[in-house]
């Protein structure tokens, strides 16, 4: 059983929606705790409406109290309350000797550029939520948000950032490069050394830190909207099932790529029903695997 801690996107291409198709689509039952609502399409954000921090922690609270939880993802935060509650509910979780996998996508700024978390929860999420994270999965902004840098250039950059981000408490960190300008897109996972990071290491850090490049096919589509969503929500539902991070996070990159090869053939939004140039970035197809042709 899978839970997402994310908002909510009326498009269905990102947050709670696609966390929950991505769940179905790879195996998993999934369950949701909502911390906010957007007024969001494929062309960008309206607004945020933040879900009361006592809500969230009574969502959390009443879910635990009765089901079994195997692995979480958590996903936008919206604000410092909600994101103290969020580690609040999880400490109290690991304090009852219960320990489900625990992903996190510290969601910061959507593919359009708008942002989705203020500015004071970036410290709550950093010191509070990051250090329960058995994965976080920052893409190479958010990463530099988090570390407060520059965003990694290349390759040994981002692997560096991977491993830094592990020295804030992360147990594993998975730095995505689609940002940068290459034929594949390459992520990066750093983990502790001889401990589920495997072959293809881009050398190790100080302390025994090993990372490892995972490199796929980049697929020729602007129909990427909710992709960081997609990718946290099959590491989170598929470490269950896999022995260890990096399998998992193999198995969630193929699946992303179906995901993104299959989205062209998707008609949602302006981008495939308006003539002109395109507005807006489409959703990934979460059911590409059992959806006819």
């Amino acid at each position: 059983m899978a839970l997402t801690i994310a908002g909510s996107d009326p498009s269905g291409g990102a947050g709670i929606q696609a966390d929950l198709k991505t769940f179905a689509a790879l195996g998993g039952y999934g369950c949701a705790v909502l911390t906010g609502l957007t007024a969001q399409s494929t062309t960008g954000v309206t607004r945020v409406h933040p879900v009361p921090p006592d809500m969230v922690r009574a969502q959390l609270d009443t879910l635990f109290a009765d089901v079994a939880v195997d692995a979480i993802k958590i996903g936008m935060t919206t604000d410092a309350a909600v994101a103290r509650a969020v580690a609040a509910a999880l400490r109290d979780l690991r304090a009852a000797g219960r320990a489900p996998f625990v992903v996190l996508d510290p969601v910061m700024v959507a593919t359009s550029g708008d942002r989705l978390l203020a500015p004071d929860a970036e410290a709550v999420l950093r010191d509070e939520l990051l250090p329960l994270a058995d994965l976080v999965t920052p893409n190479l902004p958010e990463a530099a948000v988090l570390l407060g840098v520059e965003p990694a250039r290349d390759g040994r950059e981002a692997a560096d950032q991977a491993r830094a981000l592990r020295a804030l408490g992360a147990r594993y960190a998975l730095v995505k490069g689609g940002h940068l300008d290459s034929a594949e897109s390459v992520d990066h996972l750093a983990g502790p050394g001889g401990d589920g990071v495997g072959g293809g290491a881009v050398g190790n850090g100080t302390g025994g830190d090993a990372v490892v490049a995972l490199a796929a096919p980049r697929v020729p589509t602007r129909n990427t909207h909710g992709t960081g969503c997609t990718l946290s929500s099959a590491c989170a539902v598929l470490r269950p099932v896999h022995d260890g991070w990096e399998p998992a996070v193999r198995a969630a990159k193929e699946y992303l790529t179906g995901a993104l090869r299959a989205a062209d053939a998707l008609v949602i939004g302006g981008t495939g029903t308006t003539s002109g140039p395109w507005r807006g970035h489409g959703p990934v197809d979460h059911a590409h695997a059992t959806r006819r042709t």
